[in-house]
């Protein structure tokens, strides 16, 4: 058995994952991280310039 194995994968790469797996990208977080993150970027340069003028 691990002979054919070897053979079939010699260079030991890990097996595919399964397509469809339940443990997807969660983009919806991510675009309110970014949300967060560009509106927390411009109430510190409206605050700096605020400050400056």
């Amino acid at each position: 058995m691990r002979e054919e194995n070897e053979q079939d994968n010699p260079m030991q790469h890990p097996d595919e994952q399964p397509s469809g797996a339940d443990h997807g990208p969660h983009f919806g977080k991510l675009l309110i991280v970014l949300a967060v993150a560009v509106m927390l970027l411009g109430l510190i340069t409206w605050a700096s310039v605020a400050y400056v003028t």
